[in-house]
Order: structure tokens, then sequence, then C-alpha cells
């Protein structure tokens, strides 16, 4: 009960802050929390028109879309991720309207970063210009040369410049009254369920005990006991033993038998085929393979790793690294691209990361080509 109310607090905060239209200065609202998620938020810089970015695979009022997402470069120094619309999946590049120039002041929507739990992100593995995963943790990769890292949030404009479209605030974790926040009330149910259910076999056991005991079996008139006079055994009858007939219940039973064991036999067999074909393809399609060999933490905002790689000479195959801190927090996430006409190799390569990491993972490899 304390679970759903906490809930029903977090997501009663979250919707006033999205009626709420005053806005509030960016550094006022941060760290990001359940109750400044969806505030408006106010900030001053210029747009990096070098650093735009398109992230695919979002859904948007039912449709498939992209985000148009440029790094905003604020006074203070520091990067912030601003999502300036979206538009529909497969709307030529060109069609994007550039940022606008000088010195301005953005107001939208606060948003927490991403992570790989969120709707509608990818891993990584994505072509040059586009990103998976809205986080501090993203952008720290594609900035080595930043003194800071940037802004662990991202806001929405509201009011974007056509053709782009809003894009609406996203309900955080923890927030919203979603199937896990009605999973805690229902568990609050299935206790006085089980209090019930308890209740219930203690009288119904009770009830029994009361029934098999000996005051129960002795009450009412006590039966005469049956005569003790032998009877006469009748003639015994004879028995005529005989083969099974052809057709009886029995081999009826055996040709069931046979039937389903030979389908069983024909099903088993594809299914043997099935996998030894799927492996097969998969197999015979995978042309690269990544290996993490070591990771060594250099200092509090970068980590040291030793990747190998296997492929053919005309692939081009780009490794997804993520790094995490001792709390588990995502830092770091990066691709690290491997072009054509090399075909074994080991690379050394800097993660850099928004806090010190304690563990560096390989998400996965993936040909550039197809993504």
């Amino acid at each position: 009960m304390e679970r759903f109310s906490a809930r029903t607090e977090a997501d009663r905060a979250y919707q006033e802050a999205r009626t709420d239209r005053t806005a509030g200065p960016l550094t006022d609202l941060l760290p990001v929390s359940t109750d400044t998620v969806g505030r408006r938020a106010t900030v001053s810089g210029r747009y990096d028109p070098e650093a735009e970015f398109q992230v695919p695979d979002r859904r948007v009022d039912g449709q498939d879309a992209f985000y148009v997402l440029t790094l905003f470069r604020t006074d203070g120094g520091r990067a912030l991720p601003v999502v300036r619309g979206w538009l529909p999946a497969g709307t030529p590049s060109a069609s994007v309207p550039p940022p606008p120039r000088g010195r301005t002041t953005v107001t939208g929507a606060l948003q927490a970063s991403e992570n790989q739990r969120t709707r509608g992100t990818r891993a990584g593995g994505l072509p040059e210009g586009r990103i998976g995963v809205i986080s501090a943790a993203t952008f720290v990769s594609l900035m080595p040369h930043e003194p800071r890292p940037p802004y662990d949030a991202w806001i929405t404009v509201q009011e974007p410049t056509g053709p782009l479209r809003a894009v609406p605030p996203v309900v955080p974790e923890g927030a919203g009254l979603d199937l896990k926040a009605f999973q805690n009330l229902g568990y609050t149910g299935e206790w006085f369920v089980f209090a019930g259910f308890v209740v219930f076999m203690w009288f119904r056991l009770r009830r029994r005990e009361l029934e098999q005991s000996p005051e129960a079996r002795t009450t009412g008139p006590v039966p005469t006991p049956p005569s003790r006079t032998p009877s006469p055994s009748p003639d015994p009858v004879p028995v005529a033993l005989s083969r099974p007939v052809v057709g009886s219940d029995l081999g009826e039973d055996a040709r069931k038998d046979r039937i389903l064991k030979v389908v069983g036999g024909v099903l088993a067999a594809v299914f043997v085929g099935f996998l030894a074909w799927s492996g097969t393809a998969y197999l015979t399609g995978q042309n690269y393979s990544g290996e993490l060999v070591t990771f060594e933490v250099v200092s509090p905002e970068a980590v040291d790793a030793r990747l190998s790689v296997r492929k053919n000479t005309d692939a081009v195959v780009v490794c997804t690294l993520r790094a995490l801190s001792e709390q588990g927090r995502e830092v770091s996430r990066v691709d690290v691209r491997f072009p054509d006409r090399e075909k074994d190799v080991d690379r050394r390569v800097r993660v850099r990361t928004t806090d010190r990491a304690t563990a560096l993972e390989l998400v996965g490899c993936q040909d550039a080509k197809a993504g």
C-alpha cells in the first residue's frame, strides 16, 4: 500500500508539473527527480549545428518517427541535449530545419536521461549521426575533448519550428499509474485473500476433526453385529481362457500407440531440423565476432579497454561498450567502429565516463551497413 501510495503521489506531482506553464531556470530543477521531471525549464546559450543527431525507432502519435536532437552550449559551459521536435520516419534529412543561430533562450519540458529499459531505445550499432539512447553516458563519449561532461538530463521543446512537431514529455520511472503501480495494489488484495483462505481452511479442518472424533462416532443407536453363521460357498464357475480377438480394444490401443510414436518421431525430426537450419543460418550470417579482452579504470573520468574483433575484410562492424558505476548506473556508452579492409583487429580504446566506473561490458557488435 505504501508503494502504491508513493506511485500515486509521484503521478500527481508529474501531472502538476505538466500543467504548470511557469518556467524555471534549468540549474534550479537539477538533478532530475519525480518532482521536477516534466517541469518547464529555461536555459540560455547557443545551438551547436555540428552536433546534431537523429534518434530513430521512436513512436509518436501512432506513427513511426525519429527525434531531431541538437546539443545546446549553455552559458555555463556545459552541453545540454535538446530535442527540437520529431518527423515521420523516412523523411529526408534535407527536410530537417537548421537550429536557430546566435545566442538564444530555449524553453522546454525537462526529461531524465534514458537507459536500456526506456521504450524505443536501441543498444547501439547505428550509423554516424544517429544515436539510440538520449543520456549523458552517450554524449560523453561523443565529446571527448569537452572539459566537462554534458548535463545528465535533456529537454524537449514544446513549441518547435515547422515542420518539426513537439515531442510529448515521457512519464519517468517511478511515476504514472501504470501496470506496476496496480500490481502493488493487487498484492495487497492477495494478502487479504490468503488470510481469508487460512481462516476457511481452519474451520474446515476443525469441522472434519470434530466429525471424526469418538464422541461423534458413538452418537446414535448401536448397530447390531452381523451373524457369524457361515454361509455355504457357491459352486465354482468354470472360466474359459481365450486369445485376444484381432480388432479388440487391446489391438486398438496398440495401433493408437504406434500412430502416436510415428507422429512424435516426425515432430521431433522436424524440430531438430528446424534447430539445425536456424543455427546454420545464424552462424553463416554472422561474419564477425567481438570480445572485450580486458579493461582498466585509469581515472574517475576514463576507462581503457582492449577490444578484439574478427570479421570479413569487406564488413563494417560497430561494437557497443557501456561502463557502469558501483551502483550499477550507466556512466558511458560508446560505439567503436571497425571499418572495412581490416580482418583481425586488436584495438585499445579509451572510454570517457561521467563518473567513476567499476565495470565495463560489451553490449554487442552489429553490421553497420545493416544498421
